[in-house]
């Protein structure tokens, strides 16, 4: 009998109590990695926001164990065979590194470092200790590394391919030595990368505990047994809703600096207990940093974040890895924003992979509206500044805060304020003893969650002031200027963010979605994140709860009116408020959206984009970028374009093609 028989028969024969004791463990080995890390890290991003994973994976790269609510929890699934497999050997003492978002497609920006550590019972690679951290600075064009306004790979930064950073337990010191010389903050870098190290060994320590308790056949069976039970509960949820196809579209306000819109599209197709996640109907990949690194490959984690937080949200119980994804399956267009291909830049996907979390459940709302919340927040910067402390000359780094928006309201309550994703809060006492800056106010910002019986969370907003020449604030992520997200079952949309330098003064600026902002010695910044979805009718929402958001500052005396509640300097005027609740009028009803979005698609209908791009995918991908905005451009001037937009778009894209006849017919395929 050969050992993966003998594996295969124990994890039939393992009992459910069995499996639940081992289940745990293999969290509890997860977890004391990620408090290993947590505890050693150097950067407040690591040990303060936590963006960081560990978990334990399969000899062939499946991860059977994740935290529940440390780190990044939007990689549970992350599948590590590409970098595994990108090693001819393993002995005992190695540690493998990558950070290559082009290398097996593990990472999925250059700041993210990945580490595996194979571990042996005897000659037996029975599972491997992974994880990564996301690095406050990997070199580059900018600091922080991340910019949407860069345009290649190489521009993000130093990329590792997978290689042996520790052989045998012996370090390599060229490796090393070459990072560090090519990053901004080395010694941070490098504490960072001893505290993953000493995560991957503890969970080294807690795998050899269970193995001498339960031996290592049973331990090898329950690491399967644990993704088989999560597919099992998966199709349960699938097996619960109707069949059918469940379409959502969104967009990115910009897609380059300055630029157009980014249009996202996703078709969930039920069907059984399984789906299809078809993303066919995405723009063409990009000349920015927003691409989405997937290779194509059908249960990449990156398009699958929003279906492993709505399984999680319907069922509370269910087991968080690999097998969660084995129900769905991805196509993912090559050439598109979701799979771009080499050398596309990818540092800004986080932006990307949010926006598409929320159309994930706003899809999955289309069938299930009473069990799942309205449109999540985004729009908020992940902050890091780069200056120099007068007092002493050292340069300083360091991130500073996640400015977030909140959850969107559901049937049963309101969304949460100023809190979205995992990332956490940094204490403000900890941002300014990073870098010599003065946080000003910290808060939340009125009115900013949508309207609703359950009103949408809050946004944040920090307000900050700088103090030496030549300092750099990088604000990633930045994005909801322009649209917002949606309500539904007819809550209200969100308010969109802001970015303004010197508030308040004859120098105030509006930096809209720009993520690089070199600062001067007393220059002010505040920045707010989005506000969420509302939930349900806003007129149902008890007058009541309304006065208590009005007597918290969450909801301001204007603010009041959408919802049917007349207000006069924090008083309710009960007659007023009773004559606005029951004037006739019709409220939208089902998703809302917001009123920039839908006078933006009086022309950009969903039947434009999808006649755009059928044309931009028959050509060269070189190609398709440029003659998008091309075409935009051209429909804009069309006088006749809001009557008949395909129309317009047709008549533009045939100029085109005489305008650069090197597009050669037969490179055109099925537009030819």
């Amino acid at each position: 009998m050969t050992a993966h028989t003998m594996t295969s028969s124990i994890q039939a024969a393992l009992d459910p109590v069995t499996l639940q004791i081992l289940k745990s463990h293999f969290e509890a080995a997860a977890e004391s990695m990620a408090y290993t890390l947590l505890r050693t890290a150097h950067s407040a991003f690591v040990k303060e926001t936590e963006d960081f994973t560990s978990g334990l994976t399969t000899p062939c790269g499946q991860t059977f164990a994740s935290p529940k609510d440390l780190g990044a929890t939007w990689f549970i699934g992350l599948d590590y065979k590409g970098a595994i497999d990108a090693i001819a050997d393993y002995k005992p003492g190695d540690i493998c590194i990558t950070n290559d978002p082009y290398s097996g497609y593990v990472c999925t920006h250059a700041p993210d470092v990945h580490l595996w550590m194979p571990i042996f019972e005897g000659e037996r690679l029975v599972c491997f200790a992974v994880g990564h951290i996301h690095n406050t600075d990997m070199g580059g064009a900018v600091p922080a590394s991340l910019s949407r306004a860069l345009t290649e790979i190489q521009q993000e930064g130093i990329r590792i391919p997978p290689m042996k950073l520790v052989e045998e337990g012996v370090m390599n010191e060229q490796v090393l030595a070459i990072m560090l010389r090519n990053v901004r903050m080395p010694d941070q870098n490098w504490g960072d990368l001893k505290a993953q190290i000493a995560s991957l060994k503890t969970g080294e320590r807690k795998i050899r505990e269970a193995i001498g308790r339960f031996g290592v056949e049973t331990f090898c069976a329950a690491t399967y047994a644990v993704l088989d039970l999560a597919d099992r509960q998966a199709r349960r949820l699938f097996a619960s809703m109707a069949d059918g196809d469940y379409v959502f579209t969104d967009y990115i306000d910009e897609d380059s600096p300055g630029g157009v819109p980014c249009r996202l599209k996703l078709t969930v197709r039920v069907n059984g207990d399984e789906a299809v996640f078809d993303f066919t109907g995405s723009d063409p990949q990009l000349q920015s940093a927003l691409n989405m690194p997937t290779g194509g490959l059908p249960r990449h984690i990156l398009p699958l974040v929003g279906y492993n937080y709505v399984v999680y949200s319907l069922d509370p119980t269910i087991a968080l890895n690999a097998g969660l994804l084995r129900p769905v399956r991805c196509i993912l267009p090559e050439g598109s924003v979701v799979n771009p291909v080499y050398p596309a830049a990818t540092g800004m996907r986080s932006l990307t992979c949010a926006r598409i979390q929320g159309m994930v459940c706003g899809a999955f709302s289309l069938a299930l509206p009473d069990r799942l919340p309205a449109g999540p927040a985004g729009g908020g910067g992940i902050l890091n500044v780069r200056t120099t402390d007068s007092r002493t000359g050292r340069l300083a780094m360091a991130s500073i805060n996640p400015i977030t928006g909140g959850g969107g309201g559901w049937a049963k309550e309101d969304g949460q304020d100023g809190s979205n994703s995992f990332l956490k809060n940094t204490p403000i006492e900890i941002t300014e003893a990073e870098v010599p800056i003065r946080v000003l106010s910290y808060e939340l910002v009125p009115d900013s969650g949508g309207a609703g019986r359950y009103r949408g969370g809050l946004a944040a907003q920090m307000t900050f002031k700088m103090f030496s020449p030549n300092s750099v604030v990088t604000a990633r992520n930045r994005d909801r200027v322009r649209f917002s997200c949606w309500g539904l079952e007819g809550g209200q949309p969100g308010a969109t963010c802001g970015f303004q330098r010197n508030p308040g003064t004859d120098r105030v600026e509006d930096l809209g979605n720009t993520d690089v902002v070199r600062c001067a010695p007393g220059d002010v910044l505040t920045i707010s994140a989005a506000g969420a979805g509302g939930w349900g009718d806003p007129f149902a929402r008890p007058v009541a709860e309304v006065m208590d958001d009005v007597a918290q500052g969450k909801v301001s005396d204007r603010g009041a009116r959408s919802y049917g509640v007349v207000v006069q300097d924090g008083q309710l005027d009960e007659a007023a408020t009773q004559a606005l609740r029951t004037a006739p009028g019709e409220r939208p009803m089902g998703l809302v959206f917001d009123a920039a979005r839908l006078s933006f698609e009086t022309i950009w209908s969903n039947a434009a984009w999808d006649h755009l791009s059928g044309l931009l995918f028959a050509l060269p991908i070189e190609w398709r970028f440029f003659l998008k905005h091309e075409i935009f451009a051209l429909v804009s001037a069309d006088a006749a374009a809001e009557a008949d937009p395909v129309a317009a778009i047709e008549r533009a894209y045939a100029g085109l093609l005489r305008l650069y006849p090197q597009i050669r017919p037969h490179d055109l395929g099925a537009a030819a």
